[in-house]
């Protein structure tokens, strides 16, 4: 009697294959974005033929990718962290010529790396970028919480009142702000500084919190992401994460 079972063979052509996009992003070879725009320019191939659909599914361990005609592939991860001076856009090119992250890392031989999370152009500090798609990803979905600590001068002196509504939340356009914790460091006469520990980020999060409660924001630094501090690094430099900073930070992912 024949079985029904399906062979090893047929279960391994029919295992389930990311699209080409993703598949780019994820050997490290470009943002997902990037891959995208090059599939629909026409400057990918797989097995020797053009494909203008960035969501067709692709196995790079049994087909032969062809970026702009050089073979792809995996990259070897790269982790780094730079402080990030105010008046830097994150962003790999920007409409209106300011100056980039990116700039920063030129001539530097590094293989393409993406920003893990984001910090405004007014806003400074720990930034970590990246090839690794599935570390980074890891590091920014809500669900991991991973707790990223702000040192902020505001032009107000908080009372704990103040501080505990900052915890307490706002909602605003449909969006929940809040504070894991808010805690004051020092103040003069006029303004101060306070701690603020964030565990998900919303867009221009800090500042639109503050500004529910009247607070203007003078200056935004961003001190650690998760266990890994800024430190002494000076503005405007980078450094390698090691391989145990990488492996606390994005768990398996950064292994």
């Amino acid at each position: 009697m024949r079985s029904s079972r399906p062979s090893s063979r047929a279960s391994t052509s029919s295992a389930p294959r990311h699209g080409l996009a993703r598949v780019l992003s994820k050997m490290g070879v470009c943002s997902r974005s990037q891959a995208e725009k090059a599939i629909r320019e026409g400057r990918v191939r797989v097995d020797g033929k053009v494909v203008l659909d960035p969501e067709r599914p692709a196995d790079p361990e049994r087909q032969r990718i062809l970026l702009d005609d050089a073979p792809v592939a995996a990259s070897t991860r790269v982790y780094i962290a730079l402080n990030k001076p105010r008046g830097i856009v994150v962003s790999a090119a920007d409409e209106r010529g300011r100056d980039t992250v990116y700039d920063l890392l030129k001539d530097a031989g590094l293989p393409w790396l993406g920003p893990v999370g984001r910090l405004d152009k007014a806003s400074e500090g720990l930034l970590l970028l990246s090839n690794d798609s599935v570390w980074a990803a890891r590091l920014t979905e809500p669900r991991h919480h991973v707790d990223k600590t702000y040192h902020v001068q505001v032009n107000d002196i908080p009372d704990q009142v103040l501080l505990d509504r900052l915890v307490e939340g706002i909602v605003e356009e449909g969006e929940r702000l809040a504070a894991r914790r808010a805690t004051l460091l020092r103040h003069g006469e006029k303004n101060a500084w306070l701690e603020i520990v964030l565990d998900e980020g919303r867009n221009r999060h800090i500042r639109r919190l503050l500004g529910a409660h009247g607070i203007d924001v003078l200056r935004l630094i961003r001190v650690a992401i998760g266990p890994l501090a800024l430190g002494e690094l000076p503005k405007g430099q980078w450094r390698h994460l090691s391989p145990e900073e990488a492996r606390r930070l994005g768990g398996e992912a950064g292994a």
